[in-house]
């Protein structure tokens, strides 16, 4: 790739392009995800979210490149590879192979993270940098002009299905200030406990792109109804 790809990581077609659902496929039925990944692009999906954990910085075993490259050739969604790994650099290269487009890492899991940020821009896609509930807005400091995206974790991360949490609104908050004066064109993520009765109050504090799992897989409607309600509810909560 010639050029880093935030500009079309945020093309949408729904009439809230600035309110991203990035659902993740963390609850999905493992043996019909490929189904599942085509669903979520028929359904409306801005882009997919891979939650890759590797059993040492966080307690579980998820998706590997292999399978991720398996389902590339079945949407043309862009997909984003949370990496809840140690050492994430090391495995940074296999990713971009299996086409992920954005490849977002832990700060606490990089000791030198202007240099993995770096690395990963250089492998020609965007990078990110995600912050645990515990690791305050300024560990990125100095590193916004490296980032595509800030992730704000709402959970703890390591599975699915947690409860949100609410004081993390002042972090976004934070970071969203943090990016107005740095002048750099860095989205805003949430991560943890999205629903439609917290997106309204995370896209107040600024978030923009909002990671999704048993809110869309576990909707009664479907994903398209799941999808429409988490999208309008943000938008409506900064109208």
């Amino acid at each position: 790739m010639a050029q880093h790809l935030a500009p079309n990581m945020q093309v949408s077609n729904s009439p809230t392009p600035n309110m991203q659902i990035a659902p993740s496929v963390l609850p999905a039925d493992f043996a019909r995800l490929g189904e599942e990944c085509i669903g979520l692009e028929q359904a409306g999906a801005n882009r997919i979210h891979w939650d890759v954990m590797d059993g040492r910085f966080v307690p579980n075993l998820t998706f590997g490149p292999d399978i991720i490259a398996a389902i590339r050739p079945l949407v043309s969604l862009p997909f984003e590879a949370h990496l809840m790994t140690e050492e994430p650099h090391e495995l940074a290269p296999r990713y971009v192979e299996a086409g992920c487009e954005l490849l977002i890492v832990h700060a606490e899991a990089c000791p030198h993270l202007h240099r993995t940020l770096g690395a990963i821009r250089d492998l020609g896609i965007d990078a990110g940098v995600a912050l645990n509930p515990a690791t305050p807005a300024s560990a990125v400091a100095h590193v916004l002009d490296l980032c595509n995206l800030v992730l704000v974790m709402t959970v703890n991360p390591g599975w699915g299905g947690q409860r949100y949490i609410a004081s993390m609104e002042n972090k976004m908050a934070d970071m969203k200030a943090m990016i107005a004066a740095s002048s750099h064109n860095i989205e805003l993520e949430v991560d943890g406990g999205i629903d439609n009765s917290t997106i309204g109050a995370a896209a107040q504090a600024g978030a923009e792109v909002f990671v999704a799992g048993s809110a869309v897989f576990n909707h009664a409607g479907g994903f398209q109804s799941a999808i429409n309600q988490l999208r309008t509810t943000a938008a409506t909560a900064v109208s």
